[in-house]
């Protein structure tokens, strides 16, 4: 392997493995499990929505206006985006799961090895052209990735997986990340573009929106436990722009 791009495909494996930091939450010995599950649960809806407002669809927006053209490109935005939000319908009502905690987990992987995806060819894209620019934004994942584990792990192993499959899912999750940034390199050097990646991010956006709404925030209600939830939002929000500050 060429010493110009080790550095850049450590990053973004680094980067993607910090995902399960976020796992070793199912570690910690709960004494009210159901107000953990909520908390957690209302964690990952702040983070998901917060990440596709103000990560994803900004950027990627702009992007499309600018090569699209105003009209063409908002359409073009619409559309992608609900054809992320209705994937989630399409992936539930195709596969049938026994617990609706099991259900949660591994739609929050797909989405987010979809979301990782990306990230590891803007890695290591960015990493490669500037090492500076790429610690930057290595740095901001790496942050991002720890919560979005606990989005993954928590509902899988309180949904009565073992903590080795709990991992494992988190795991493919945040491998998504470094295996982007290899077929970048080896296939996708010359073809990847911005638009191609904001269309993903769009498309991603409306996947982690819908999985908030629909499926996180229904299995909240379920526990009755509405001044947990609170806590869980807070500390998301908070947490977010917090990180969104410093980086």
């Amino acid at each position: 392997m060429k010493m110009e791009i080790f550095g850049p495909l450590l990053l973004s494996l680094i980067a993607g493995l910090s995902t399960l930091i976020g796992g070793l939450f199912i570690f910690i010995k709960i004494k009210n499990i159901n107000k953990f599950i909520v908390i957690s649960l209302s964690f990952s809806i702040s983070i998901m929505v917060l990440i596709s407002i103000f990560d994803l669809l900004p950027n990627s927006s702009i992007n499309m206006i600018s090569y699209y053209g105003k009209y063409f490109g908002i359409l073009l935005i619409i559309l992608t985006f609900i054809l992320g939000y209705l994937t989630i319908y399409l992936i539930t009502n195709r596969i049938k799961y026994k617990s609706s905690l099991y259900k949660i987990g591994i739609l929050s992987m797909i989405s987010l090895m979809l979301h990782n995806f990306p990230e590891g060819i803007a890695v290591f894209m960015s990493s490669y052209v500037n090492i500076r620019v790429g610690y930057k934004l290595f740095l901001a994942i790496i942050l991002h990735n720890i919560p979005e584990g606990i989005s993954i792990a928590v509902p899988l192993y309180y949904s009565g997986r073992s903590r080795g499959l709990s991992l494992k899912y988190t795991f493919i999750s945040g491998i998504a990340e470094p295996i982007g940034a290899l077929l970048s390199y080896i296939f996708l050097k010359n073809y990847i573009s911005n638009i191609m990646i904001s269309f993903i991010l769009i498309f991603v956006s409306g996947l982690m929106i819908s999985l908030s709404i629909n499926e996180i925030y229904k299995e909240i209600k379920k526990y009755n436990l509405i001044n947990y939830s609170y806590i869980g939002y807070i500390v998301g929000v908070v947490l977010f722009f917090i990180l969104s500050f410093i980086l």
